[in-house]
């Protein structure tokens, strides 16, 4: 397999990834209840040799403010884990990644429901790993409010040192199944885990075969430096998130060179940040799709969004055509504040502006233009050493995955830069990652 060719995410969330996608003229509206939307965009993606699909979640509604809330598409959802089952039956190849909270969930039981995943699709499933910093969560699941967020990755560390644990309880094999000598299982080959940590307690052996690929994909997107180091210890993949050349660079190297004190090599982590592509037969065309979303935006909605990703209860009370005010560090999202914040400053930017650019991927990249300009600065950040691939996240589905597949594609497979075909069955086979080395 050639370490010259990116490697490709399609990051699915319901109508598009920018805050009003749903009221464009080509969105699906009810595309957060309909299955059968989210079952062509996976087999969009299969078919174009994508690695993975991708679904994110937050347990809760994503504004509290009804006025807002009523206006944004944020509001349904499938719940990833259930949708990733449905995923696995109609399709065959690509990867299938959902997040899960350590926050919310216990070890033995997450472990068991990505294994079963595992097994439904034949090696194809992965969990991304987040700590989850909103407010709103943990108003549905704690009394005593938002965990400080060290606290949250101290568990989350603890939390994935069970769930590989849990993993490893079952060997390749362990399961003989001789119904001549009357031996289901080779009880050599099975491991009762011995956890007994400061947050969680499990003894119990996985009720299941051994994962196809040994274990399920580990996925992380913190960015802060605890999360870096839970990443460089645990992850196979990192989402991440960077603006200009230089963040992506930076963050590249900082993780990679964190990988060695956890005894792991560089190519056993794949760096993949997000980016939304608007492309256009035309640079004038993709500016006119760009522009068409922006109209779209009510100033309220697009603040609001903005506030959110500060853990900021409001902004409305600064002058929206005034700077960005001097923000404290919260427990929330740290590098994603501070990604917001850069920005701001960097380019000069109002509240409004801020977050009508916000607005349309959250603070990931933004790439608008042809698709030879979309395939030059996605090749000049893979081999400038800035990311091993990327995950796509379009503004609008289902056209903008679309356009992305019958434009974008053949440009990078003409450069030698993207698979023609999936090179494994599984999904670390296609991403080129190594099965941990067994927990001990």
């Amino acid at each position: 397999m050639s370490t010259d060719q990116m490697k490709l995410g399609a990051f699915l969330m319901a109508g598009g990834h920018h805050i009003a996608a749903w009221r464009h003229p080509d969105a699906h509206a009810n595309a957060g209840a309909d299955i059968g939307h989210f079952i062509q965009l996976a087999q969009t993606a299969e078919r174009a040799k994508f690695d993975m699909v991708f679904i994110e979640d937050a347990a809760a509604i994503r504004e509290r403010n009804p006025e807002i809330a009523s206006q944004a598409a944020r509001s349904t959802s499938f719940e990833p884990l259930s949708l990733l089952a449905a995923l696995a039956v109609n399709t065959s190849r690509i990867g299938l990644v959902a997040t899960a909270s350590t926050t919310y969930n216990e070890p033995y039981g997450l472990a068991r429901t990505f294994a079963a995943l595992d097994q439904l699709s034949g090696g194809r499933a992965g969990w991304n790993l987040v700590t989850s910093a909103s407010d709103l969560e943990a108003e549905n699941f704690v009394s005593s409010g938002l965990r400080p967020h060290g606290q949250r990755y101290e568990r989350a560390e603890e939390f994935a040192e069970a769930a590989a644990a849990v993993w490893d309880s079952v060997d390749e094999g362990a399961y003989v199944l001789d119904a001549e000598r009357g031996v289901y299982a080779d009880p050599a080959k099975l491991h009762p885990v011995d956890h007994r940590g400061t947050h969680f307690t499990v003894t119990g052996v996985l009720d299941s075969q051994r994962s196809p690929q040994g274990r399920p994909l580990m996925v992380q997107a913190g960015a802060s430096d605890v999360g870096k180091d839970l990443a460089a210890r645990t992850a196979d993949v990192v989402f991440s998130a960077a603006q200009t050349m230089g963040e992506a660079q930076a963050f590249y190297t900082d993780v990679k060179a964190r990988l060695a004190k956890f005894g792991r090599q560089t190519d056993d982590l794949k760096i993949m940040p997000g980016v939304s592509p608007i492309v256009g037969e035309t640079e004038s065309e993709a500016r006119a799709k760009y522009e068409a979303l922006q109209e779209l935006i009510p100033d309220q909605v697009g603040v609001a969004l903005l506030a959110s990703y500060l853990s900021l209860k409001d902004l409305s009370n600064h002058p929206l055509d005034g700077p960005l005010p001097d923000m404290p560090q919260t427990d929330g999202i740290q590098s994603r504040q501070q990604l917001i914040i850069d920005l701001g400053r960097r380019e000069n930017l109002s509240i409004r502006q801020l977050a009508r650019h916000f607005a349309g991927a959250r603070g990931h990249w933004q790439l608008i233009g042809t698709p030879v300009q979309i395939a030059d600065a996605l090749e000049e950040r893979f081999r400038g050493k800035a990311a091993d691939g990327f995950n796509v996240m379009p503004p609008l589905f289902p056209t903008g995955l679309d356009d992305f597949v019958r434009l974008v594609v053949p440009e990078l497979r003409r450069r030698g830069l993207f698979r023609r075909e999936y090179e494994g069955r599984t999904l670390r086979e296609n991403l080129g990652v190594r099965t941990p080395a067994r927990s001990s």
